[in-house]
């Protein structure tokens, strides 16, 4: 079999598999799959490490590895997208379901752990939360990449282009408890939670700064129970962004102290900053390593963008570790219905990343 047909067959197993975060059937079974791809090349079990009920699965790279991989297996699509959307090749495109958001970058990470001198000595972690922030897995991200001190992550590229940099986030939820009354009858003894979200819905984006590249976007919201009664209860989840730690503390500082516009209405403001910044300098020597490597392959000259989004690789940079993301195919669409893959690209990332692994493994 052709190590192409044998990446496109993978990644139909794997996209096949539905596993939205949360569903732990779904990502046990995906776990499962990709513990028969790589127990045989790493030459042990992986570990199951169980975090707050959510399982994450790990092979530990011996006592001192020589670099980590990470991806995560859940996605953002619900149970069920695969029968509307299942996995599909049309020339050099597969689409399906998390295929670009970041099943082919696991099929990638096997494909290359089996072309290597000493996959041994790589860590692998892969979880099972990071779309909803990495909320069980952050603690063992940011352990495993203290034990590597280098990180490669295989979220997609940004078309074709190395991640060098990506913008930290927060995430917060904003409670209103106001107090309920018949909206026919006597509307004015109560106070809307929902009125006080509007408010806040509008407000909120100010704190952004255009120039700074800092955004604040209420995202999902929710308010009342029957048409007839004023809502004593609504809630707004808030997404937040920015390049640098000092903005997201900024806005942090305005979001803890955020007070009510209605009188008798209560604000409650959980959550805070997730992902730090991945700032361009953690990146440095492993992009001289991706170059050199493309270079020796005959590839194209690798480009490097900053990204407005954030991923795990976040957790590990501020953790000190070198870090480089986006190793990951070209494509497009994530988290959207058009998500595709380009099978061309897998192949190229697969050669990239044994090459680099070959060389950030080799000990005098």
């Amino acid at each position: 079999m052709s190590a192409r047909t044998l990446a496109v067959e993978r990644l139909a197993e794997l996209v096949s598999i539905e596993t939205p975060t949360g569903d732990a059937v779904g990502l046990e079974a995906a776990q499962q799959l990709v513990r028969s791809w790589l127990e045989p090349i790493i030459g042990e079990p992986g570990i199951i490490e169980i975090v707050d009920g959510i399982e994450h699965l790990r092979w530990s790279g011996g006592d001192t590895p020589a670099v980590l991989l990470i991806g995560h297996l859940d996605t953002v699509f619900p149970k069920g997208t695969i029968v509307d959307r299942p996995f599909r090749i049309d020339g050099d495109r597969a689409t399906g379901p998390g295929v670009f958001d970041m099943k082919a970058g696991i099929v990638i990470m096997a494909a290359a752990l089996a072309r290597i001198a000493r996959p041994g000595e790589v860590a692998v972690l892969l979880t099972s939360d990071e779309e909803v922030g990495s909320l069980t897995s952050r603690a063992l991200i940011e352990r495993e990449a203290r034990r590597a001190g280098t990180v490669l992550v295989l979220e997609p590229s940004l078309d074709g282009a190395l991640k060098i940099a990506r913008r930290g986030g927060s995430i917060y939820r904003i409670a209103f408890t106001g107090r309920a009354a018949h909206a026919g009858l006597e509307p004015w003894k109560g106070r809307s939670a929902l009125a006080e979200l509007a408010h806040h819905v509008l407000a909120l984006p100010e704190l952004a700064d255009d120039e700074a590249g800092t955004t604040v976007s209420p995202t999902v919201a929710q308010a009342g129970t029957v048409t007839n009664v004023i809502p004593e209860h609504a809630e707004v989840r808030v997404d937040v962004r920015a390049w640098t730690l000092g903005e997201l503390e900024r806005v942090d500082e305005r979001m803890q102290r955020l007070e009510a516009h209605t009188e008798g209405v209560s604000v409650d403001v959980t959550g805070g900053i997730n992902r730090p910044p991945m700032e361009e300098s953690s990146s440095a020597e492993l992009l001289d390593c991706a170059r050199r490597v493309a270079a020796r392959l005959r590839h194209p000259e690798i480009e490097a963008v900053s990204a407005g989004g954030a991923s795990d690789g976040n957790f590990t940079a501020a953790v000190g570790a070198r870090t480089l993301d986006g190793l990951g195919p070209r494509g497009a669409g994530a988290h959207a219905d058009h998500e595709w893959v380009s099978i061309d690209s897998m192949m190229e990332r697969i050669d990239l990343l044994a090459g680099m692994l070959d060389d950030l493994t080799a000990r005098g």
